[in-house]
């Protein structure tokens, strides 16, 4: 044992973006003294290592810590995303929680940082971190809890190098070199169809590169979200809010699982690449109706399930192959980004997992954990309030995810003090859609009344649907 212990209430292990929305409401609802510790060298943990041209897929407004806003509020005006709200940059998100950290956390004094540090101890009471830059060890005796904020384990493709094997003489490069770019290729080959596929898909037909020279491997089509659903502010109420009401009826409506999909397709609430072909992937994707159609320029679709080795002149993969080239560049974007997780609990005697307890929303969810930490001490409630959602990989897990998500709601709506932060917390979807609403605003108020109906109707048919998954 060390003989001078680093002590502290709570210590978190990372130092991303849950990690960062935690200890933000930790600060303001305790009076708790906090460690972080994060193997990079700047908050903001994935988005370190993202890919020069990143953006948040959902608006800024809604992103980062409750007490401190995320971009100027202001509809984009560029093509693809216009008139929708900001989106930041990579660049703009990592400078957010460098001042989160530096001007408010840190100020503080009760919360101290290290970043380049690896934490190696055991989780349970052994807590030990060491400097990936010195060597020196530390000991850490922690009074309350210690925070795992490492479940999202963001997967990017410059950090995971590809699971299939590339021979000599292919050039194969993750998307983060795309703008290092020094000439064109005979033609692009993007390997991956997640968000970052997508995004690599988007940013060659921007640079002006023929969608006819781009080869796109899909080992899964996905559902996706049309962003324009999803927007706050009462300019976008009634698209927003009938929107939800439309998947509420949709489940309750629905006879079978396919059904359920082809309602919601018909609604406008989930969009996919080609109507042709079944989706077998859902992982939160936003785009924008401009998105899908430049994405739709792209004929040459590869659909023979995932990449098992590139060859100078073949792609292998599980269910056949293709022709590909030397002077072709290969672009690697099958790191998922959304980990597989098993089925645990948020509240773990003296352990917290920042898990996922809404739909899609990570940083809301970690500071409703922090919140609930501040306030609550019977564990088996806490945990009630906190039931983990599912991460999202399939189409089914689209219901699964609603199923836990309005348990989680319903219950939060039970507790005054939780409640009352919810419709304050800026990180809350529906607290930025809701923002203003008046009560003399009889017509926004019955569409309200309607959302909360058809939430009943679908919190009742959810058990049928989920039986027809299992």
């Amino acid at each position: 044992m060390d003989a001078n212990p680093i002590e502290t209430d709570y210590l978190i292990i990372g130092a991303g973006a849950t990690a960062m929305a935690f200890v933000d409401t930790l600060l303001m609802e305790t009076n708790a003294r906090i460690v972080m510790v994060d193997r990079h060298e700047r908050p903001g943990g994935h988005w370190n290592d993202a890919y020069p041209f990143v953006r948040l897929h959902q608006p800024s407004t809604c992103y980062g810590v409750n007490s401190r806003e995320l971009g100027s509020g202001t509809k984009d005006t560029t093509a693809l995303n216009e008139g929708l709200y900001e989106l930041a940059s990579g660049a703009e998100v990592v400078s957010y929680f460098d001042q989160v950290m530096n001007q408010q956390f840190l100020p503080s004094g009760r919360v101290r940082y290290f970043p380049m540090c690896n934490y190696t101890g055991d989780r349970i009471d052994d807590h030990r971190f060491t400097s990936l830059v010195s060597g020196a060890n530390h000991q850490v005796r922690v009074y309350k809890k210690v925070v795992d904020a490492t479940h999202a384990q963001t997967a990017v493709p410059s950090t995971h190098p590809p699971r299939y094997r590339v021979e000599p003489g292919v050039q194969c490069v993750p998307l983060n070199d795309l703008p290092k770019i020094r000439h064109p290729y005979s033609s692009y080959v993007v390997v991956g169809s997640g968000k970052t596929g997508i995004d690599a898909c988007l940013w060659l037909l921007q640079n002006g590169v023929a969608p006819a020279t781009i080869c796109w491997i899909m080992p899964n089509d996905p559902w996706l979200i049309d962003r324009a659903n999803m927007q706050p502010g009462l300019d976008s109420f009634e698209r927003t809010i009938g929107g939800l009401t439309a998947q509420f009826q949709a489940i309750a409506a629905a006879d079978s699982i396919p059904n359920l999909f082809s309602r919601l397709e018909a609604a406008g609430q989930l969009l996919r690449l080609d109507t042709s072909v079944e989706p077998t992937a859902y992982r939160c994707s936003t785009v924008t109706q401009a998105e899908l159609r430049e994405l739709r320029r792209i004929d040459n679709i590869v659909r023979l399930g995932r990449v098992q080795v590139i060859e100078p002149t073949r792609i292998v993969l599980e269910q056949g192959s293709i022709a590909t080239s030397p002077s072709a560049l290969h672009i690697d974007c099958s790191a998922s980004a959304i980990p597989t997780l098993p089925e645990m609990k948020v509240f773990d005697s003296g352990k917290i997992n920042l898990l996922m307890v809404s739909s899609c929303q990570p940083v809301f969810s970690a500071a409703l954990i922090a919140y609930v930490e501040s306030h609550l001490v019977d564990q088996a409630q806490m945990n009630s309030l906190c039931m983990m959602v599912p991460p999202p990989h399939f189409p089914t897990d689209w219901i699964r995810i609603w199923a836990v998500y309005l348990g989680n709601q319903l219950r939060w709506g039970e507790h005054e003090g939780l409640a009352r932060w919810i419709k304050q917390s800026r990180l809350y979807f529906m607290t930025a859609v809701l923002r203003g609403l008046q009560e003399t605003d009889t017509e926004k108020l019955a569409q309200l009344h309607r959302l909360s109906v058809s939430r009943q109707q679908a919190q009742a048919s959810l058990p049928r649907l989920l039986e027809a998954i299992a």
